[in-house]
């Protein structure tokens, strides 16, 4: 889960295993849209970048179950590429 704690929104960009692209703003703006919190499935692909380039975000994320680096896995820019073509752009700004 991620939360918002100060400075600008956040945007969230989320890929489900569908391939259908979701993008979050986290923030505490609510009456324009922003969320406080953010829950991200397991499995779904996400990156985020920040809303407004001039600002920042302080944000945090909870796991559960407890978080175990065998279980993490880096996005790779050309796998999901492959798997997800007609996301290239977002993939290529969030990744290296």
């Amino acid at each position: 889960m991620w939360h918002h704690y100060e400075g600008g929104a956040l945007n969230i960009y989320v890929i489900d295993a569908k391939g259908k692209l979701k993008i979050h703003t986290l923030g505490k703006d609510i009456e324009n849209g922003e969320e406080p919190q953010l829950v991200v499935k397991a499995g779904d692909w996400f990156g985020s970048k920040v809303k407004d380039e001039n600002s920042y975000s302080l944000v945090g994320c909870t796991v559960s179950p407890g978080f175990d680096f065998e279980d993490f896995e880096l996005a790779d820019r050309h796998k999901l590429t492959e798997s997800f073509p007609h996301h290239k752009d977002i993939i290529e700004k969030l990744t290296r």
